[in-house]
């Protein structure tokens, strides 16, 4: 194969908000998110902080004391967060929990 026909891929980071924007133009898409939105979105989060870190889904449940499946249901929005597991993932990201109420 000659070298010239290789397209390298890069990486990108997908910009969230655009992505979703995109996505609630599909009806379907629209009605679960309002019903799971906030619980995806933290999902989400969580699994750019882990890639950022480059660490596995192992890794980090390790660092849980948890099990690998329940992170990647973490990182699929089919787990509910208490604020104890929020805490504990923003530890060992070294980041900050903020949780507000807004109107």
């Amino acid at each position: 194969m000659n070298k010239k026909n290789i397209i390298k891929k890069e990486k990108k980071a997908i910009d969230f908000q655009k992505y979703l924007a995109r996505q609630l133009k599909d009806e379907s898409v629209k009605k679960y998110y309002d019903e799971y939105g906030k619980q995806l979105e933290i999902a989400y989060q969580i699994l750019q902080l882990r890639q950022q870190q480059k660490m596995s889904q192992t890794e980090l449940a390790r660092r849980l004391k948890t099990k690998q499946s329940n992170v990647a249901r973490m990182e699929t929005g089919q787990q509910n967060f208490t604020t104890d597991t929020l805490q504990k993932v923003a530890g060992i990201f070294k980041c900050q929990l903020k949780v507000e109420f807004v109107k």
